[in-house]
């Protein structure tokens, strides 16, 4: 930032008045949810009343397999039960559509012969790509000679990337086997063999727990900012993350992608028996697992259903903060990774679901939760409070919410945020709401602010007709709080707290101030007469306000002034 050489002006921030944060009142987010019981020929669009906005009917020979979920433009992309799949057992599809608004199928791809079958949840990507979740079998030879102490069929399993083409035509453009990934400590003449499984956390113990239907994966999620994909195992009581910048033949083993790890477990979580880790098995049937949205409360930190893991089996939420070091997670090799226990909880009241079940993590900070089995679908605010509920009776795998505008409108483009001195502006002239650290910033809807302290501030905007953009890229404030003028003068603020005349001192005899401008986050600035060194703030509000210099060489001098009656 460059400016004129005997530029000078001292900004009075008023950043956070008392009083200035009220509480919103809860209310439901967005205005549809989307639903299909499972082993059905129809899929729902619910109106927040409860009322059907808009339904799909499938044939019969293509009845919802697991999950539903709504694309923008109206097509629904869900799993379907195959005829005829070799694989049998719970969540077996074989079988992807895309539909449109009128019911139209515009793609249907098999994914299922006697090798391989896709089952549970899939992935949208942003290519237009799609993520299965696939069974492959492994025969009792097989098994042995990867270190497995049973001589038994096992049914590990896959994630393909689906490119779509055609009607029905699709293409493996990425794979990533849980079989390349193995270790066990049992026979040090077979493959896999490793001389503590503790110690190799990115690896799966082939002979914990196993069995036919061996990991049982469940849920599926991709994280485009991190290019990672994680996935929830039943059977394990994990969620694992998996890098995805890589290519087939590194997935295959153990270098490359941004992780540098391969194909490896990158983070695990929720059973550190698993790995012969000490620790609390925090899961009790996990399924759902996904990344909590960038712009929703808690951004980037794990969410699972975890279906009996509550005291008297009872099924809960659990949300958990991982510890993120770049593209990888840290851990101490020979103990757990973090954190030990859930980071968040939200216990369901009711009669707990033993299988299935969904949560989503909405911008406001309410929760649509999916009781699968009884078949109630339950919102919660930030205080854990029911804002809305709907019981549609029968096998609901999933239920997610969407917005007016992404039904129905476009939402806008992503703002961008650029600087001029010391205000942030958006690229957006209307609509606009602030954030810092991804923390709303209340009454900040101007196309400008001046922020009042370091950090990550972002920008969202909200068009006439409710469509909301993508949230900004962060821009990253560190300008604020400095105290030295050239690491030599010491400039004071005094007194602190202040019933409003303030006096500045420490300031060179070559910088004066001229003028004190008067702003707050709403965007309201008032210019005050300056006498000498002391400012008068006494009418304004008490609270806590910033005191910013903007010096001729461009350096900035931060004051906090507390104003009390």
């Amino acid at each position: 930032m460059k400016y004129s050489r005997f530029l000078f002006r001292i900004n009075i921030l008023a950043v956070i008045l008392l009083g200035t944060f009220g509480t919103l009142q809860s209310q439901p987010y967005g205005d549809y949810t989307l639903y299909s019981l499972k082993n059905s020929t129809k899929a729902y669009l619910l109106n927040i009343d409860g009322s059907v906005y808009h339904s799909w009917t499938f044939a019969s020979n293509a009845k919802t397999g697991y999950t539903t979920y709504l694309l923008p433009g109206q097509i629904l992309l869900r799993t379907v039960e195959n005829q005829g799949n070799y694989f049998n057992g719970g969540g077996m599809c074989g079988r992807v559509q895309k539909v449109d608004w009128n019911g139209t199928v515009l793609w249907d791809f098999v994914y299922s012969t006697n090798q391989y079958c896709s089952h549970h949840d899939i992935c949208a990507m942003p290519n237009g790509n799609v993520l299965l979740i696939a069974y492959e079998s492994k025969t009792p030879a097989e098994a042995i000679q990867a270190g497995c102490s049973q001589g038994i069929t096992i049914w590990p399993d896959k994630i393909v990337e689906i490119e779509p083409s055609g009607t029905n035509g699709g293409t493996v453009v990425w794979e990533w086997h849980a079989w390349d990934h193995l270790c066990q400590n049992v026979n040090p003449s077979k493959d896999n063999y490793v001389s503590s499984i503790v110690l190799h956390p990115e690896l799966i113990n082939i002979n914990y727990l196993t069995q036919q239907d061996w990991m049982h994966v469940n849920g599926i999620d991709y994280n485009e900012t991190l290019d990672q994909i994680v996935f929830s195992s039943h059977c394990l009581n994990e969620f694992y993350v998996v890098d995805h910048s890589t290519t087939t033949a590194e997935a295959a083993g153990h270098t490359g992608g941004n992780s540098g790890k391969g194909g490896d477990l990158l983070y695990r979580w929720g059973n550190p028996h698993a790995y012969q880790a000490s620790g609390t098995t925090n899961f009790n049937v996990v399924h759902d697992a996904h990344w909590i949205p960038e712009n929703c409360p808690k951004a980037s930190y794990f969410a699972a259903f975890n279906n009996k893991g509550a005291p008297g089996n009872k099924s809960c939420i659990d949300l958990v903060d991982p510890p993120y070091d770049g593209y990888n997670y840290s851990i101490t090799l020979g103990e757990a990774y973090d954190p030990p226990t859930y980071s968040w909880r939200h216990v369901y009241s009711g009669t707990p679901t033993q299988d299935e079940g969904t949560s989503q993590q909405l911008p406001n900070g309410n929760m649509l939760i999916c009781i699968s089995f009884s078949g109630y679908l339950y919102e919660i605010d930030s205080n854990q409070a029911v804002v809305w509920s709907k019981n549609v009776a029968g096998d609901v795998t999933s239920a997610y919410r969407y917005s007016d505008c992404y039904v129905n409108g476009t939402p806008p483009s992503q703002p961008v945020i650029t600087v001029s001195g010391d205000t942030l502006f958006s690229s957006s002239t209307t609509g606009n709401q602030w954030y810092l650290d991804d923390q709303l910033i209340n009454g900040a809807t101007h196309a400008y602010l001046v922020p009042a302290e370091n950090g990550l501030y972002t920008v969202q905007v909200t068009v006439p007709d409710g469509c909301v953009s993508p949230m900004s890229d962060p821009y990253s404030v560190t300008w604020l709080d400095i105290d030295d003028i050239n690491g030599s003068t010491t400039v004071t603020a005094y007194p602190n707290p202040s019933s409003g005349l303030v006096t500045i001192t420490g300031l060179p005899d070559q910088v004066q101030p001229v003028e004190v401008t008067i702003m707050n986050l709403i965007g309201n600035r008032i210019s005050y007469p300056m006498t000498s060194n002391t400012v008068d703030l006494s009418g304004l509000k008490r609270g806590l306000y910033y005191l910013s210099f903007l010096l001729n060489n461009g350096e900035y001098i931060t004051k906090k002034i507390v104003l009390m009656d």
